[in-house]
């Protein structure tokens, strides 16, 4: 299964589950509630830090569906976007220097 079709069967669940599928706002505050969740357990070491993970994907692509973007094809175009990007450490920061 690609990423797509993940992004579908995603959209479907909660079609199906009656989960939100209209309040862009909520999406995004349950994923920001997401990512504090993976972050409380890999500060804490928790043993659910991969599910927590595998919840800001499934949330991200919700809203992505929700919004209208093939998010497999956003991260594709910015993962080449970021690979063209010139970079210059200046004391020890990164700074871009050209897209």
């Amino acid at each position: 299964m690609n990423m797509k079709e993940i992004q579908k069967e995603i959209w479907q669940n909660k079609l199906n589950k009656g989960f939100n599928t209209t309040d862009v706002n909520k999406e995004f505050c349950l994923l920001y509630g997401e990512v504090a969740e993976a972050y409380d357990a890999y500060r804490k070491k928790k043993d659910d830090l991969n599910e927590e993970l595998a919840d800001i994907a499934i949330y991200l692509m919700g809203l992505s569906e929700m919004l209208g973007f093939d998010l497999e094809t956003e991260i594709l175009k910015k993962v080449d976007k970021n690979g063209k990007r010139v970079y210059k450490n200046i004391d020890g920061v990164n700074v871009r220097v050209s897209d």
